[in-house]
């Protein structure tokens, strides 16, 4: 057997393996890819009027919520600008539940309550990290079977490669006649279209598998030269825990951050689970993007800011292989690219998703084409 021929059998092979989850994987980031922009269209309910009056404090703004929600766990508390309502997010692993109570950042009135479980996105997401199977077996499915996808892009690749430069041109090109037969249309859409989103398909498939394995992530990062560890850490306080008798630290927390650094977009504080663990607040410095994040920690008794060992930390102490790592999601969503990028994820994700048609309608002519 010819080398071509082994990667045209394992293309094949792999191919009809993977592709019902290669196509749903790419279908559903396919609607994915505007999902801010759609929510964006019907979230008024989000803004207040703003008021010339202090705003909830952490501490407050969780107890309110916690009416709403008696049982389960705060995850965090996001603060943003004077004309928008405090988020407390609500997340436990088991039973899952995610939700979010929307507050009057002035009176504490319950604006609104979130559950991001249900809904067109939330089905949508399920969908593509795992296949709206249990997590425990459909994020593994779809993990393996993004990486065999990187497998099937290369040796498509090398099975687009024509044997003579004259036939270059028939694998770019549609050139296609009143007589040219549907077979021959087909095979056109599959290595033309392939040609042409190879090499981001490839870049949308690594960057998912990088989130779906921590092996992986480690290796990229030490191959770029991260010095870090590639994890997220919340390092301790560094002071003895002290009784408060007034005022807890965390409370003067986001109005301290708010006049540091006004021009920030968000600011989600993280409620420490020990009286060891340190305040964690994610600081969103760009609407959209998550790389540029600053993540910043602080003893919850003096608010002394203090270092994490991790490569999630202030982004201005971020190296090249902490940027890349980073920009992970921000790659794989589009949203690096702004709109424009979002848009080429929307047509790479789209695309993508008609090659495992066209691959199985090729299997298909070939095996049960009618006999003359």
């Amino acid at each position: 057997m010819s080398f071509k021929k082994f990667v045209f059998q394992l293309h094949k092979i792999l191919g009809l393996t993977t592709g019902l989850v290669v196509f749903i994987v790419a279908i559903t980031g396919c609607c994915w890819a505007f999902r801010d922009e759609i929510e964006s269209i019907y979230d008024d309910y989000k803004k207040v009027a703003p008021q010339n009056q202090p705003i909830l404090t952490p501490t407050q703004a969780k107890q309110l919520a916690k009416n709403v929600f008696p049982n389960n766990t705060v995850h965090g508390t996001v603060f943003k600008k004077a004309d928008d309502a405090i988020e407390v997010i609500f997340y436990d692993a088991e039973p899952e539940f995610y939700q979010s109570v929307f507050l009057n950042p002035y009176t504490g009135a319950v604006i609104q309550v979130d559950n991001h479980l249900s809904g067109f996105f939330a089905f949508i997401l399920k969908g593509h990290m795992r296949l709206w199977l249990p997590k425990a077996i459909g994020e593994q499915v779809v993990g393996a079977s993004i990486l065999i996808f990187i497998c099937i892009i290369i040796s498509g690749f090398i099975l687009w490669i024509p044997k003579k430069k004259k036939n270059l041109k028939q694998r770019v090109t549609f050139n296609w006649k009143n007589t040219t037969r549907w077979k021959r249309k087909n095979f056109d859409l599959h290595t033309v279209i392939g040609f042409y989103v190879c090499a981001l398909a490839l870049v949308l498939a690594f960057t998912g598998s990088v989130m779906s394995y921590n092996w992986l992530k480690y290796v990229v990062y030490k191959s770029t030269g991260g010095e870090k560890v590639p994890a997220f850490i919340i390092p301790e306080n560094k002071s003895e825990h002290t009784t408060h008798n007034d005022v807890v630290p965390m409370d003067i927390l986001i109005v301290k951050l708010l006049k540091e650094n006004p021009e920030a977009e968000a600011y989600e504080l993280h409620y420490p689970k020990t009286k060891d663990e340190s305040i964690y607040v994610e600081v969103s410095n760009s609407k959209g993007l998550y790389y540029d994040a600053d993540y910043r920690f602080f003893d919850q008794n003096t608010l002394e800011e203090i270092e994490t060992p991790a490569i999630y930390g202030k982004y201005k102490d971020a190296k090249v292989a902490d940027k890349i790592l980073r920009m992970n999601y921000d790659i794989h969503i589009g949203a690096i690219g702004g709109i424009a990028g979002k848009i080429i994820a929307f047509i790479v994700s789209l695309l993508t998703a008609s090659l495992p048609i066209t691959g199985i309608l090729l299997w298909y002519g070939r095996n049960y084409k009618k006999k003359d």
